[in-house]
């Protein structure tokens, strides 16, 4: 979409003909000190609250003081089974098939717990590839599975780095390293949209570029769940983690999902730390049975989930079912081409953006670079009612979510930067 229009007219009329702009309603929107909506721009932090979501918890509060400990089985929503509620509607957000994923533990646990299974290194094959901007949770996990093998974490990490001069990493490049290191490196694992360009890439590509060089392959898709288009299944990947409270908006420190493709689902020759949930459900509380373990994503599973925490990210989930995540990639587009198109009209030589220019290899987060200023202009933004990201060295992340940002969110949000930047 490229016919965009300067004006505040403008994005009135496209929120009036927003077939999704409903939704912003059944989310609570922080306000300032005088009651009046803030702008925010973090849902690539921390998502949003659904206001349904009050009513999920309340129910496992209610079915907890009412039932104690039968709340497992004669709850509303029994506790045993209700990890299976959110499966089908997480399977559609990240292109899945049921069986291949699991919402459990938090997003590094996870991790590691994935490369317990996939990372097998060996005296010749042992080295982990990553971007050089990794997500530092991530760089700091890998370095310490390394160590753990008894390998150097420095001489065993590959880093896929961007060229000089530029952001955003090239595929070719990628290419190349596997050409030169392909044989001695492990595993490689690459975060699905980097959390400090907002550049997506091409999972499918990384994947079979990495089986051909026969590396296991997986992603940290936390900024791309509920972002973007991931479909996790078809890119073939071996394994991939994410977090959901981000875009997924299932609060604060919320529980985290994990995919395992399917080809792998009924391999009991993988290694793998174990636990009680892991165990077949039919068996499992005869206790004194030898482990049997379940096929499937849910095989990796190790204890009885926090449900409060379920409870959010089911409310969070079934507005996902709602809308689909077709139609919110398709706002999203929209939404953040808009967003870019009015950045660029204060000028190149004052706003550089450097999320990649494709809509394609982005999801909505844009990352600007604001030329002679530091965070001091973000600490002005932040006064003028606006909820963005800093990153450190001289980005501010801004992430337009389709289920509850606006047009006129956007409109509203360049008026204050060119204010404060004319200021």
């Amino acid at each position: 979409m490229s016919d965009y229009k300067l004006g505040l007219e403008y994005a009135k009329h496209q929120d009036q003909n927003d077939k999704l702009a409903s939704y912003r309603n059944q989310f609570h929107i922080p306000k300032d000190k005088q009651g009046n909506d803030l702008i925010y721009m973090t849902g690539n932090s921390l998502g949003l609250q659904p206001k349904i979501t009050k009513t999920y918890v309340n129910q496992e509060l209610e079915d907890w003081a009412i039932l104690g400990v039968e709340g497992h089985t004669e709850a509303k929503n029994p506790w045993l089974p209700y990890h299976e509620l959110l499966t089908e509607s997480m399977a559609k957000v990240v292109g899945a098939k049921p069986i291949e994923v699991i919402v459990m533990n938090t997003l590094t646990a996870n991790l590691h717990f994935m490369m317990v299974s996939f990372y097998k290194p060996t005296k010749k094959r042992y080295k982990i590839l990553i971007e050089s901007d990794a997500f530092p949770s991530d760089k700091y996990a890998v370095e310490s599975q390394l160590r753990h093998h008894g390998f150097d974490d420095k001489d065993g990490l590959v880093l896929w780095k961007p060229r000089k001069g530029e952001e955003l990493l090239r595929h070719e490049d990628l290419e190349s390293i596997l050409k030169e290191q392909g044989e001695e490196i492990a595993l490689i694992m690459i975060g699905g949209v980097n959390y400090y360009t907002g550049q997506f890439f091409d999972l499918k590509r990384i994947t079979e570029l990495g089986h051909k060089h026969e590396c296991i392959v997986g992603f940290d898709c936390a900024h791309g769940a509920g972002n973007v288009q991931l479909n996790l299944h078809d890119s073939g990947a071996d394994f991939a983690v994410w977090c959901t409270y981000k875009y997924l908006n299932s609060g604060p420190g919320s529980l985290a999902g994990c995919f395992v493709h399917e080809r792998h689902a009924n391999r009991k020759d993988l290694n793998r730390f174990t636990g009680w949930w892991s165990h077949n459900k039919q068996t499992r509380f005869n206790m004194r049975d030898e482990f049997d373990q379940l096929p499937g994503a849910e095989g990796w599973q190790l204890s009885n989930p926090p449900i409060l925490s379920m409870a959010a990210i089911r409310a969070s989930l079934d507005i996902f079912n709602d809308v689909g995540i077709d139609k919110l990639v398709e706002k999203s587009k929209k939404l953040t081409g808009y967003f870019e198109f009015l950045l660029k009209k204060l000028g190149e030589d004052v706003i550089r953006i450097i999320t990649p220019k494709n809509d394609d290899e982005r999801g909505c987060q844009l990352s600007i670079q604001v030329i002679n200023t530091d965070k001091a202009l973000h600490d002005k933004l932040t006064k003028s009612g606006i909820i963005s990201d800093w990153r450190e060295p001289d980005v501010i992340r801004c992430a337009p979510v389709p289920l509850y940002n606006s047009f006129e969110d956007i409109y509203n949000l360049v008026e204050r930067l060119k204010a404060i930047l004319n200021g």
